[in-house]
């Protein structure tokens, strides 16, 4: 008997046997299910700047665990060996009271859920989320965004910080390149915004969504639900199926000025060059120095400036 599958917005209906759109969730024994429980493509210690989080425990050092699978289809994707792979045999498992027995012996103060789509693996985020908090690990979720607000509340519930990719701002360029939709991630992310810290990254790519009008839309809605949400625009370079060549720098630097019209604090990844530093949006001071994935904590106590006493949105590791 078919059976549908309420996870996401694909809203797929599966035969027993069949996998959904994500290739993670099948149809067995009578009931959608993850078909990886526990089924780790990675796992390593990675700074939090890597996710990237730069208002989250800035220089801290956190365990990262992947996934197989994805929800969407990207023809951009940098991890698509494991987004649209499967485990080989004898892939790593890991319960999450191993997940979270991993984390405390590196040394981790938490867990980040990463890599390929860690969401279409909902009930091994909830177990070991569950188990990661109990424990006082923080939970760092890094996400496509795509999923129904029903487990998309679960989750969140148990994130302490979230980065969401907003790919781009038309239902077009969801439905053609990605074969998903805008509108869910954009409640996704008004969700997250009200419920968890909460970063957004875009990777600008070349004749797809690198207009200043399309940049500043983006921005634009991330300033209605808060200014201080941090903004990464990320330079995209050739991967999987997309041949264009790589994000200018000079254009990429244009559009943080034009994010900045409307956000506090937006910032460039994967160019040279860049300033990844944060600043006192209210005088300028700098707040945290950032070489490469390094951090140092300057002029800010207690999430505040120490010039001038602004509050920020910078979470301090304890």
């Amino acid at each position: 008997m078919k059976l549908p599958c309420r996870l996401c917005p694909h809203h797929c209906r599966l035969d027993p046997g069949q996998t959904g759109i994500c290739g993670a969730r099948v149809n067995r024994d009578g009931a959608v299910v993850d078909a990886f429980y526990g089924l780790i493509s990675a796992a390593a210690m990675d700074p939090i700047e890597k996710k990237p989080l730069y208002h989250f425990f800035p220089g801290s050092q956190i365990l990262s665990l992947g996934f197989y699978g994805c929800s969407f289809h990207c023809p951009f994707c940098q991890n698509h060996a494991i987004a649209r792979g499967k485990p080989r045999e004898g892939a790593r498992k890991l319960s999450p009271a191993d997940a979270v027995t991993l984390a405390r012996d590196n040394g981790s103060f938490g867990i980040a859920y990463t890599y390929s789509e860690p969401t279409v693996h909902h009930e091994y985020l909830m177990d070991t989320a569950r188990e990661a908090r109990a424990a006082g690990l923080k939970n760092v979720l890094i996400s496509n965004g795509f999923l129904n607000p029903e487990p998309a509340r679960m989750l969140l519930a148990l994130t302490d910080a979230a980065n969401i990719d907003l790919k781009g701002f038309t239902e077009e360029f969801y439905r053609r390149e990605l074969k998903g939709s805008l509108e869910p991630v954009k409640e996704f992310i008004r969700m997250a915004a009200a419920m968890t810290h909460l970063e957004v990254t875009t990777l600008v790519i070349p004749g797809r969504n690198d207009s200043p009008e399309e940049i500043e839309a983006m921005a634009r809605f991330l300033s209605t639900l808060s200014r201080d949400i941090p903004y990464h625009l990320s330079a995209y370079h050739p991967s999987y199926r997309y041949t264009a060549p790589p994000t200018d720098p000079g254009t990429l630097l244009g559009l943080v000025e034009v994010a900045r019209r409307h956000l506090n604090y937006v910032y460039t990844g994967n160019i040279a060059g860049g300033d990844s530093s944060t600043y006192c949006p209210a005088c300028g001071a700098l707040l945290v120095e950032r070489r490469g994935y390094g951090a140092v904590m300057r002029g800010i106590n207690q999430n505040r400036c120490t010039e001038c006493g602004k509050s920020t949105s910078v979470i301090n590791h304890p």
